[in-house]
C-alpha cells in the first residue's frame, strides 16, 4: 500500500510523506531512502502529512493595568516521557483578549500516532514588543493560561476546528475564568490535482484514434539535444480531477469503528503461568494482547465518536460448557464495550469465566491447516468497507500468515478463482516490531489509511468527500453482523486478529 495521506498521485499513495518507491526505478529513490532513515532514526515513520494550525482566542484574562493583554501563543509536542518539546509560537498581538493570530504553526500529523499538544498562552511584557518572539524568554512573560488536545482530536472535527478551555499549569481551573482557545488545522499540501504528462508521435496518436485505445501516460525524460519541433498537439479538452485525502474524509464525517477478538485456544497456556501468553501481571505489566489492544485502541478511538467497541473471544469454552468461536469477550448478552477500558477489562472478565478450549485451526509452529477457507472468507470481505489487523504473538514462524498479508503485491485468490479486490489485511509479529524502532500500533496501522481510500474511491465516492448534511449512497454497507471467521492459532503462537470498519458518522 501508499503512504501519503496527501495523496497527490492518484490514490498510489495514503498519507503524505515519502512512498514505497521501486529502489530500480529513476524517481529519486536514494532521496527518499535518505529521507525514510532519517525519520526512522528519529523514531518516527515517514508516514506523515503536514498540517497548519491557526489559532484564536477568546475571554483571556487582562493581566496589564493600563492596557489589555498582549497575547502569545507557545506550542509545545509531548513526548513518551511526558517532557515538551517547542513546535513554534506565533506573534504577540498587542492589547486584544479576544486575539486571533496571523502566524501559523506548522506540525506535522501521523495517523498511527497519538500526537498530545500542549499550548501555552502568554501576556507579553512591553518591553519585550520590538524583540523576535523566538528569543523572548518565556519565564520573564505572565501565564494567561494552557490548553491540551490530541492532534487527532482537532482533525477529526468537522471543519477541523477544536475549542479547549484554558487551564492553569496544574490542570485545575481558576475560580474566575481562563477564556477558550480555538484551535483550526489545514493540510498543507502544494496541490490536490491530478495531473501527468501525455508524450505520444503524431503517428502513435493516430493509431490510437484508429483503434479508440487509450494512451498511456508518461513521464518524459530529459536529455539530448533539443529537437526541431516538427508539429502541434491541441488539446480540445482536458479534465482536471480533484483528489481527495484521507483527512478530507475524516473531517467530513468518516469514522473508523475499531473491532477486537481475542484468541482463547488452550495453546496460550494456562492463564495462572507466567509463561502463558495471557498471563495477566500483578505488576501491571502489560501482555501482548493487552499491549496491541491498548496502543491500537487509543490511536483509533478518536475517530469513533460513541467510542463503543465490539469485543469478541474464540476459542474458548464459556460458563454454560459450550466451546465457542464467537462469544461476547464482556459475558453480557451486548457486544459492544465502552472505550479501550472497557476491552481490557472484558478481557480480564473473560480470563476469569471462560476456559482455554480449542480446537486451534491454525496449526503449530504458525502453520495454518484452515489456509484455503481463511482466504476464502478474506476475498469476500475486500469488497467490505474493512480493513483486519493481525498480531502473531509468539516465537514461532509465521511465514504462511504472510501470505494473507499480499505485501509481495499478490493479491489473495479464492477457492473458486475470484481475486480479493484489493488487500485489507495487515499482519505484524510482535516479537519482530519490539526488537525493532517502530512501535506495533505504528506497524499494524501503518496501511489503514491507503486501504480506506483505495475502498472509497474504488467502490464508494470517487474523488469527493460527502458531508454529514448529504446522504450516504445506498452501497455503504452496515458491517454490525458481519464477521470474519477462522483466524484462530495453534500452540503457543497465537494471532490476535483486529479489524476496523469505515462508517459515516450520523449526524
Amino acid at each position: 500500500m501508499g503512504a501519503c495521506f496527501s495523496d497527490v498521485r492518484g490514490g498510489k499513495q495514503a498519507v503524505g510523506g515519502t512512498s514505497q518507491q521501486n529502489p530500480n526505478s529513476n524517481n529519486n529513490a536514494a532521496l527518499n531512502d535518505a529521507v525514510d532513515f532519517f525519520f526512522r532514526s528519529h523514531g518516527q515513520q515517514a508516514l506523515f502529512t503536514q498540517v497548519e494550525l491557526s489559532l484564536s482566542a477568546s475571554n483571556l484574562l487582562d493581566r496589564d493595568i493600563t492596557s489589555k493583554s498582549d497575547p502569545m501563543v507557545v506550542l509545545y509536542a509531548k513526548k513518551r516521557d511526558g517532557k515538551l518539546e517547542e513546535v513554534g509560537r506565533t506573534e504577540v498581538i498587542l492589547n486584544n483578549l479576544n486575539p486571533i493570530w496571523i502566524e501559523k504553526i506548522t506540525t506535522a500529523y501521523q495517523f498511527e500516532m497519538v500526537q498530545p499538544l500542549v499550548f501555552h498562552i502568554y501576556d507579553v511584557d512591553t518591553s519585550y514588543h520590538n524583540k523576535p518572539v523566538k528569543s523572548l524568554k518565556l519565564k520573564d512573560q505572565q501565564f494567561l493560561g494552557e490548553a491540551n488536545c490530541v492532534l487527532s482530536e482537532i482533525v477529526t472535527r468537522q471543519n477541523r476546528t477544536l475549542t479547549i478551555q484554558l487551564q492553569n499549569r496544574n490542570g485545575r481551573g481558576m475560580l474566575r475564568k481562563l477564556g477558550t482557545l480555538t484551535v483550526h488545522a489545514e493540510e498543507t499540501i502544494a496541490s490536490k490535482t491530478a495531473v501527468d504528462k501525455l508524450q505520444k508521435s503524431v503517428a502513435e496518436l493516430e493509431s490510437l484514434h484508429r483503434e479508440k485505445n487509450g494512451a498511456n501516460f508518461i513521464i518524459p525524460s530529459r536529455h539530448g539535444r533539443e529537437k526541431v519541433l516538427k508539429g502541434q498537439l491541441f488539446v480540445d479538452q482536458f479534465l482536471e480531477k480533484e483528489q481527495y485525502s484521507f483527512l478530507d474524509y475524516i473531517s467530513s464525517g468518516f469514522e473508523l469503528n475499531f473491532m477486537v477478538a481475542v484468541d482463547f485456544t488452550a495453546s496460550n497456556g494456562n492463564p495462572h503461568n507466567p509463561n502463558s501468553l495471557h498471563y495477566i501481571d500483578p505488576s501491571g505489566r502489560l501482555n501482548s494482547y493487552q499491549q496491541a489492544i491498548m496502543e491500537v485502541g487509543q490511536v483509533i478511538q478518536f475517530y469513533d465518536s460513541d467510542r463503543r467497541f465490539p469485543a469478541w473471544g474464540f476459542g474458548g469454552k464459556t460458563p454454560s460448557g459450550t466451546i465457542s468461536h464467537c462469544f461476547n469477550l464482556n459475558g453480557s448478552a451486548s457486544f459492544e464495550v465502552e472505550g479501550v477500558e472497557g476491552i481490557m477489562a472484558a478481557y480480564a472478565t473473560a480470563l476469569r469465566n471462560v476456559s482455554l478450549s480449542g480446537p486451534t485451526l491454525f496449526g503449530q509452529d504458525g502453520v495454518i491447516t484452515d489456509m484455503q477457507e481463511t482466504k476464502d472468507a478474506l476475498v469476500k470481505a475486500s469488497d467490505l468497507p474493512l480493513s483486519i489487523l493481525i498480531v502473531g504473538v509468539g516465537g514461532a514462524d509465521f511465514k504462511q500468515m504472510e501470505i494473507l498479508d499480499a505485501d509481495n503485491g499478490c493479491r489473495l485468490q479464492s477457492s473458486t478463482g475470484r481475486v480479493a479486490t484489493r488487500d485489507i489485511v495487515q499482519f505484524v509479529p510482535m516479537r519482530e516490531v519490539n526488537s525493532g524502532q517502530i512501535s506495533v500500533v505504528q506497524a499494524l496501522l501503518e496501511e489503514l489509511p491507503g486501504q480506506f481510500l483505495t475502498y472509497f474511491r474504488h467502490w464508494l465516492l470517487a474523488s469527493y468527500p460527502v458531508t454529514s448534511e448529504q446522504n450516504m449512497p445506498g452501497c455503504l454497507l452496515d458491517l454490525e453482523d458481519v464477521w470474519i471467521p477462522n483466524f484462530h492459532s495453534g500452540s503457543g503462537d497465537k494471532e490476535d486478529p483486529s479489524s476496523t470498519r469505515y462508517d459515516k458518522k450520523q449526524s
